[in-house]
């Protein structure tokens, strides 16, 4: 399956005119967002209308510019998009897994409960590739790497090395769109505002 990363629009004409250059060109199968489409969701609506009329299925969490409730309660009103907060989506082969929010600590408590909810999805679909997809970046790599400090997540890291996951999406840090690395044999992307084809 091909697919078009982006994440951290923050309502840039710019961002989303090199996106849609990528669909024409490319022609991915699917959409998927780590999250902060807005600006403290300002402009919210417009941007997921505009991301609706793509014409492709887009699955997407909310980052910290997004309030989870505000953004699932939008998403219902377009059929492309799919708002998969604490949920999992099937998209043929591929097992996709969304937590949105957040990008500030580098403890999340409320991700335990979703975390193992998580495990045991993955575990009743062996037969499939797993996305994860959070806003914030794992702990330790080149996407949390600011000034020479990791900044990132310990929670989502820890995860990441004791599940089967074959790729992780992420944002928050600008400074590192297009960075990836990985965490054991996980592929870690932040594929920034321009977008990034990936094959899986």
């Amino acid at each position: 399956m091909k697919l078009l990363a982006f994440t951290d629009l923050h309502l840039s004409s710019i961002a989303f005119s090199k996106l849609r250059s990528k669909i024409k060109k490319h022609n991915p199968d699917l959409l998927v967002c780590a999250g902060d489409i807005s600006i403290f969701e300002e402009g919210l609506d417009q941007m997921l209308d505009k991301l609706n009329k793509l014409k492709k299925k887009v699955i997407l969490i909310n980052g910290n510019h997004e309030e989870d409730n505000v953004m699932k309660k939008l998403c219902k009103k377009h059929k492309n998009l799919f708002f998969i907060h604490k949920k999992s989506h099937i998209e043929e082969n591929i097992l996709f897994l969304g937590y949105g929010g957040g990008g500030f600590s580098m403890i999340d408590k409320e991700f335990y409960n979703t975390g193992e909810k998580f495990s045991k999805i993955i575990k009743k679909n062996k037969d499939k590739k797993t996305i994860l997809i959070t806003h914030a970046p794992p702990y330790g790599t080149k996407l949390d790497l600011i000034i020479g400090e990791h900044c990132g997540n310990k929670t989502f890291l820890k995860f990441i090395k004791k599940n089967k996951i074959n790729l992780h999406l992420c944002g928050h840090l600008h400074e590192n769109f297009g960075k990836k690395d990985k965490i054991g044999k996980t592929k870690t992307i932040n594929p920034g505002p321009y977008g990034e084809i990936i094959i899986i």
